[in-house]
């Protein structure tokens, strides 16, 4: 598969191999600035398929390694692919897409028809909306060090790059919170850290609406949120508040299983304080 505006060749050597094709960051849109020093931006550098990092029902997770031909310059990406329409989208994804309209009538009767386009239209709301809502949350963050998420580094169709989040010397993803066993210091600091991050999002408006041990890495001690293609605007989706009661019931069961004092995970409570945030009452 060949992305990007491909120079002129001036010898045999300047094709990419096989498994390479060149950088199409000319082409995307690209993540917030000032972008971070370790992403490789040059138009001259070249994409290499490292191999499949996670497959899903939605989405592969690619691994992808961006580095300038000649030069030490070099990142590996995370690389995300949403299926075309001939694959299955979203289980329930009406609720989700409920506060998002495109403009023209057509592509909004071809979306609530599940026709071929109108599943692809869907499949590139979830890419953008996944980037959008990174984008910001991203934003946040590098100010108020309160969420951490990985950096978007661009977006192009229904192909979402990213930072990878973890060894990217030996290619190991971070783990998962489920996978993660902290002790008693480490669980209380993880659980302060995700009352955070669920704080910057409902103030940005958003309910993750897919939260769980498995959408959260640890990666260093700090707690990493991902997955945010079904993010849900609290305030202009109807179900907005119960997504993201859902999100506080998933995730402070898990704490509490750990040992966690339930008074401290309190879901009616902690949901009740985010709508506040939010601006729901």
């Amino acid at each position: 598969m060949t992305y990007g505006r491909q120079p002129a060749p001036t010898g045999p050597d300047d094709e990419p191999d096989p498994q390479d094709h060149w950088s199409s960051w000319d082409e995307a849109v690209h993540g917030p600035e000032p972008h971070p020093q370790w992403l490789v931006t040059e138009l001259a550098a070249r994409d290499t398929e490292l191999g499949v990092l996670k497959t899903g029902k939605e989405a592969d997770v690619h691994l992808v390694r961006r580095s300038v031909p000649d030069t030490d310059r070099s990142c590996v990406l995370a690389v995300k692919r949403y299926r075309d329409a001939q694959h299955r989208l979203f289980h329930r994804d009406a609720g989700y897409l409920e506060g998002r309209r495109v403009r023209r009538s057509r592509e909004n009767r071809a979306m609530a028809g599940r026709t071929a386009f109108g599943r692809q239209l869907i499949a590139g709301q979830w890419a953008a909306a996944e980037f959008t809502a990174l984008s910001r949350l991203w934003e946040i963050g590098a100010g108020s060090g309160r969420i951490a998420v990985p950096y978007p580094v661009q977006l192009l169709g229904t192909e979402l790059m990213l930072e990878f989040v973890g060894d990217p010397d030996a290619g190991t993803a971070a783990p998962r919170l489920a996978q993660v066993r902290p002790d008693p210091a480490q669980l209380r600091s993880l659980w302060e850290q995700l009352v955070d991050a669920l704080v910057v999002l409902a103030r940005a408006g958003y309910a993750h609406g897919d939260l769980s041990p498995y959408n959260l890495l640890v990666h260093a001690g700090r707690l990493v949120v991902i997955d945010l293609p079904q993010v849900v605007d609290v305030v202009a989706n109807p179900q907005g508040p119960e997504f993201l009661a859902r999100d506080v019931r998933v995730v402070a069961a898990w704490f509490t299983a750990r040992g966690l004092p339930a008074a401290d995970t309190d879901p009616a409570e902690l949901t009740g304080m985010l709508l506040r945030e939010a601006g729901v009452h």
